[in-house]
């Protein structure tokens, strides 16, 4: 079935986000089939997890979609709490773990290569809970081959040969950061490049024009007007605005402590207090107190509670054809670009004023004739899924699940 990551991390769980083990217990607390949670609603399958990491081989999260919803970098924690490796001298966090899905979600899958997991987008069919699967990583050709009692029962590519560099590295964050590291020093003492890292494949130019959204990350890019970034290409993108919402922002101030952040990069760094404004817990009081001066001591700007909700805010705020991000799932930009993320990718792009980006393909949405009267906006965003699903390219039933939108740039015309 489907995991989204409201099961993983519940929304009414979010004020011990940043206590990962404490936050751990929730994962998964609702009934479902083959779930059997300690306490229905309040405390997940404890009992169930332990029974599996008893058998004494490494347990992997696996489900037909996985990742689903909102922005969680804590979805990603609780399951590395669970199916993760220690961290030396770094108490209460995890890295490392593996993850299988027929489809999982773009920015959960950046979270967990983040975390320093192994996300794999592989046929699930064949699996079952408890089952051993053994994983064979052919790592020149960058697949992978599932066995289950001898026999193969499916095949895959990894999304990038990267992605096992990360592995190694402990997270994508630490593999750029050592990676640009290792290039300066280098520099510095007249050395070719290095030839220890993996490199992104790039895909070839095909020779034809560029849509807007690749016009608008090409300039973000530092590329000459008109030109754009071709689907697949790994870059880094400038990210002129970065926003940061108060379910997520405590995980993300803990992301920019272990960055050592003192000074954002970004131009735009903004923090809203839109979540627990109207009924907050006394946790979430103290955070109201505590986070807008760790903000604003390093170049953001901090809303109060009651101000208003992140997205009109950023709405107000951008600058036309710009790059950005936000720690909110639904963190998009009208008049420009934006790829939301979990909190640690968040801290990233808000302390270095950058943000590795894979170009992900772009659907084309096109709007013909006049708005007519009585049909809002909102309509015609429903309007959307609804004639997708008409045409077969979404689907509504989880298994075998079709998504043109999935992993893609929408853009409208």
């Amino acid at each position: 079935g489907e995991t989204n990551t409201d099961d993983l991390s519940p929304a009414q769980d979010a004020w011990s986000r940043p206590d990962i083990p404490l936050h751990a217990n929730a994962m998964l607390k609702n009934e479902r089939d083959g779930i059997n949670p300690e306490k229905p609603g309040e405390v997940g399958p404890l009992s169930q997890i332990k029974e599996l990491i008893a058998k004494g081989n490494q347990v992997a999260y696996v489900g037909d979609v996985v990742g689903t919803g909102s922005s969680r970098k804590s979805a990603t924690n609780s399951v590395l709490w669970f199916f993760g490796d220690e961290i030396a001298h770094i108490p209460n966090k995890k890295d490392g773990g593996v993850c299988l899905g027929g489809k999982i979600a773009p920015i959960f899958f950046n979270t967990m290569e983040d975390a320093g997991a192994l996300p794999v987008e592989i046929d699930v069919s064949n699996m079952n809970m408890g089952d051993e699967v053994t994983l064979k990583i052919d790592h020149a050709a960058a697949k992978v081959t599932a066995f289950k009692n001898g026999e193969q029962i499916a095949e895959s590519e990894l999304k990038t040969p990267v992605l096992l560099d990360e592995v190694r590295a402990g997270g994508r964050i630490n593999l750029i950061i050592g990676r640009g590291l290792t290039a300066k020093a280098r520099e510095a003492l007249g050395l070719a490049p290095s030839t220890l890292f993996r490199t992104p494949v790039q895909p070839a130019d095909t020779g034809k024009g560029f849509t807007l959204a690749q016009k608008m990350v090409g300039r973000a890019c530092g590329l000459p007007e008109g030109q754009g970034i071709r689907p697949g290409t790994y870059c880094e993108p400038k990210m002129t605005t970065v926003g940061s919402q108060d379910t997520t922002g405590p995980m993300t101030r803990d992301e920019l402590k272990d960055l050592a952040c003192l000074g954002f990069s970004a131009d735009l760094v903004m923090q809203s207090f839109c979540h627990t404004a109207a009924y907050p817990k006394p946790v979430d009081v103290q955070m109201q107190h505590t986070l807008p001066d760790f903000i604003m001591n390093r170049g953001g700007v901090s809303l109060r509670p009651g101000d208003g909700i992140i997205h009109s805010w950023l709405n107000r705020m951008l600058l036309p054809d710009t790059v950005g991000t936000g720690g909110d799932s639904h963190t998009r930009f009208p008049i420009g670009i934006s790829f939301p993320a979990g909190s640690g990718l968040v801290a990233f792009a808000a302390a270095t004023g950058v943000m590795p980006l894979d170009m992900p393909e772009s659907v084309l949405v096109k709007f013909k004739g006049k708005m007519q009267p009585g049909i809002t906006l909102r309509d015609l965003v429903h309007a959307i899924p609804y004639y997708a699903i008409k045409e077969g390219d979404l689907t509504v039933e989880k298994k075998g699940k079709k998504n043109i939108f999935s992993g893609r740039i929408l853009e409208i015309d």
